[in-house]
């Protein structure tokens, strides 16, 4: 989750917008999912005594911003990858697997990429159309002659930025644009993101409309059981 400072209270909290209650309950319907807090290297173990298969990195805070929420970050990745447990990073999630890899995260054009709408081209294998136009919300990224040797890209711009990318050996998966924040879950979106999780696509498309239209969700913890 992030980090936001309230203007009332001198105090950090953990925040995590609710469009991620909208998308989550739309692309895994079928799964339990829960808020991890930031909480340094303790994070990995906070994870492991709740038996966590999966995690999502979301977006928010630029890299550095928030010094807490890099190193809980940091021992959650490398508990996932010495697990084997699937990863799915957005946004800010991205550019942390480059860093973390050991690849530069640089300043890209604010037009471009700061609330606005872009086009991007897949590679082969991804779920959905080849190219589609999706939102961006960042000021920095990843070019691809600069990716992290362990990365490979399957999503980039016409002018060379990164905007998906997957682990060569890894099951960690990562795309530049929030598919949270859409008026509702794209199924390109959905399909991707249950594939990188290692969970089988949704059985039909009612399954996607029912849980997409569901607005009576008010906390994470209100969601149906997992049946895997």
């Amino acid at each position: 989750m992030r980090v936001v400072r309230s203007p009332e209270y001198p105090e950090d909290r953990d925040a995590l917008a609710q469009d991620w209650a909208r998308f989550l309950g739309a692309a895994i319907p079928d799964c339990r999912w829960m808020g991890l807090p930031n909480l340094g290297g303790q994070a990995a173990a906070h994870a492991r005594a709740w038996a966590i298969d999966a995690l999502v990195f979301t977006g928010g805070n630029d890299l550095g911003e928030a010094p807490v929420r890099d190193a809980t970050e940091e021992a959650l990745l490398r508990f996932a990858l010495d697990a084997g447990i699937p990863v799915f990073g957005v946004c800010r999630g991205l550019q942390f697997f480059q860093s973390f890899h050991g690849g530069p995260v640089v300043p890209c054009p604010r037009d471009a990429h700061v609330a606005t709408r872009h086009p991007v081209d897949f590679g082969p294998g991804v779920p959905g159309p080849a190219a589609r136009v999706v939102n961006s919300y960042h000021a920095r990224g990843v070019r691809r002659e600069s990716l992290a040797r362990p990365l490979a890209p399957f999503a980039t711009t016409p002018d060379g930025w990164v905007e998906g990318l997957r682990h060569r050996e890894a099951p960690l998966t990562a795309i530049q644009w929030h598919p949270e924040r859409g008026e509702s879950a794209d199924p390109s979106d959905v399909a991707l993101f249950r594939e990188s999780l290692g969970l089988s696509p949704l059985r039909e498309a009612a399954s996607l409309a029912e849980a997409d239209s569901c607005e009576s969700f008010l906390t994470p913890f209100t969601f149906p059981p997992c049946v895997r």
